[in-house]
């Protein structure tokens, strides 16, 4: 991988006018400069970089993030969030930071430089830190997202899971990050843009995709390219998408099988290392910048493009035609073609997909939601040939199999002596008692024991002790199993890491024991708040130390006036309403 991107290399300083596309900065060094960097970085600090910044340090690196040379400093992010543009004026909507916390920030000297590693460990760029900040992440959420509210999936992630302090400054690229999937359709933009020169490929027409494509989406993708006389660009967004989305490698096997059945050379198929932020307006806008920045000339817009949903009164976040207007406000700024387009249907009596604008009164409409596909595939009902084509629905076949158990989580978190455990515990012999299915028990006390075995209290370690129950709850809920844990997890940013990490791959289902202070107190049943009154522990949840109320639980369970079988009862009889049992 990087001797391919060793042919196309620039200095940070430089840009390119390529054939394709706008001006394309690329930030690795060449071979020889970025060796003795690789060496230099194991004496600098060392920051492992989440998923998220693991995608942007990406899209930096090879220039998807054109003109950008780094991480953003304050002058440029206030500006972003504000106004959509960097502070010398240039059109950029989302800001892109690196959030650490205050304990590495602190260590940091003035102009320091710090090593970006990804998981294992490997030097992937040194970033030179220019500027040192602390974000106002309730206006940044405001400004960027267009609101505060949790139930949005980048809101939530920005006010829960991201550090407390941003680091702006240059990259110096060493390498990329290493893909051991769909290699060789993971070209970056100086690849991409040479393949459209080597094939004589002058329009192109880029369609952004999170979701498995079907025949709307290919009836709208054709007619999107032949209406600006241009092949077509299908690059879905690899990196990290909404929870509880399809996996990526399942959606890559159908856009593949999917592009047999477009006209021969009139459609490519190429995977963007993205992190969405499902931002709506701003993130179309951003997409549309992206897509010029890997060669294409047009780019499609479709309804509700990047919208998360709806929020938590039940309205959509944003207006279904929002980023069409806000990407035709700023076409001629962009420099890449705008295709605005409606959702496709199918008029059964016609035998036809048509624009939903061009739908006619006597039309027989049909269409199938993405929540009704997952049931047909769950029950193992037929799945009509008009929605979609039989190689691509026996792939989602073989993903996800006709009546699999669906895996899920229960996470109880409340005070000391709240009773948690014990209502944890019931709720694990009522599903045993009544199904066959593996159960799975973390409880607070155990995973102290043994998984988290030498973590101390620091808020730190409790993060982390959060951390590793979520990751060992996903694995359970991956292969389909049923996990109780039972924490007193008091942080709402390290619960919602276990979310994250829980809804990759299944339900996560909070369940907040909410008995308060004064009775779980009097109860001190191992003597604790007595300790922590008298001094003798410190940092004591609930004493000295706070417990962060969750928001919006999907159970709130107070054992100060509810009998343990009657709670117990109340759990497993709300996972049968929602069919989890």
């Amino acid at each position: 991988m990087k001797a391919l991107a060793a042919e196309f290399v620039l200095a940070e300083h430089e840009a390119l006018v390529a054939p394709h596309g706008g001006a394309l900065r690329e930030l690795y060094l060449p071979d020889d400069e970025a060796e003795a960097l690789k060496k230099r970085s194991a004496s600098l600090p060392q920051w492992t970089l989440n998923q998220r910044q693991l995608c942007d340090l990406e899209l930096l690196l090879n220039g998807g993030f054109s003109p950008l040379q780094g991480f953003l400093g304050r002058a440029d992010y206030d500006r972003v969030v504000s106004e959509m543009r960097l502070a010398d004026g240039t059109l950029w909507p989302m800001p892109i930071v690196l959030d650490v916390d205050e304990v590495f920030a602190s260590k940091l000297q003035e102009n320091a430089q710090i090593s970006l590693n990804d998981i294992q460990g490997t030097p992937l760029a040194v970033l030179t830190v220019e500027d040192v900040y602390f974000p106002d992440r309730i206006a940044e959420a405001q400004g960027v997202f267009g609101t505060t509210d949790r139930a949005h999936p980048g809101v939530a992630e920005l006010l829960d899971r991201t550090g407390s302090v941003y680091l702006g400054g240059r990259v110096q690229g060493i390498q990329p990050p290493a893909h051991y999937d769909f290699a060789a359709l993971r070209q970056s933009p100086r690849q991409l843009r040479d393949w459209f020169h080597q094939h004589g490929w002058h329009r192109i027409v880029a369609f952004q995709t999170r979701n498995p494509m079907h025949r709307a989406h290919r009836e709208l993708t054709l007619r999107a390219a032949e209406r600006v006389g241009a092949k077509l660009l299908i690059q879905p967004s690899v990196g990290r998408t909404k929870p509880g989305d399809v996996d990526h490698y399942t959606r890559v096997r159908c856009y593949r099988a999917l592009l047999e059945h477009y006209p021969h050379d009139q459609a490519t198929l190429s995977l963007l290392p993205l992190a969405m932020r499902m931002g709506g307006p701003r993130e179309a806008l951003w997409h549309a910048i992206i897509r010029k920045n890997y060669g294409a000339s047009h780019f499609i817009v479709g309804r509700d493009h990047a919208g998360p949903g709806k929020d938590s009164h039940g309205k959509p976040f944003y207006d279904p035609y929002a980023a069409q207007h806000l990407l035709a406000e700023h076409e001629e700024e962009l420099g890449i073609g705008i295709v605005p387009f409606p959702a496709m249907v199918y008029a059964a009596n016609r035998d036809v997909y048509v624009p939903q604008t061009e739908v006619q009164p006597d039309d027989e409409v049909r269409d199938i939601s993405g929540t009704e596909l997952r049931r047909r595939l769950h029950e193992g009902e037929a799945i009509p040939e008009w929605f979609t084509f039989p190689d691509v629905v026996k792939i989602l076949r073989d993903r996800h199999p006709a009546n699999a158990p669906q895996g899920f989580a229960l996470f109880f978190t409340g005070l000391s002596g709240s009773g948690k455990s014990t209502l944890a515990q019931a709720v694990l012999a009522k599903l045993l008692e009544t199904s066959s299915r593996p159960v799975s028990m973390l409880d607070g006390d155990e995973v102290r024991r043994h998984l988290s075995k030498g973590l101390g209290f620091s808020r730190e370690d409790r993060d982390a002790n959060i951390t590793r129950i979520g990751f060992v709850a996903s694995e359970v809920v991956r292969h389909g199993g049923i996990v109780i844990c039972a924490p007193i997890a008091p942080y709402a940013g390290a619960r919602a890491e276990a979310r994250q990490l829980v809804q990759a791959h299944g339900r996560f289902v909070e369940i907040h024991v909410s008995t308060p202070l004064e009775v779980c107190e009097a109860r001190d049943r191992k003597g604790l708040y007595a300790a922590a009154r008298a001094g003798k522990i410190k940092g004591f949840t609930g004493i000295d130390d706070p417990y962060e109320t969750p928001v919006s639980p999907d159970i709130i369970i107070d054992t100060s006036d509810i009998s343990v079988v009657d709670a117990a009862a109340r759990v497993v009889d709300w996972l049968r309403e929602e069919e989890l049992v």
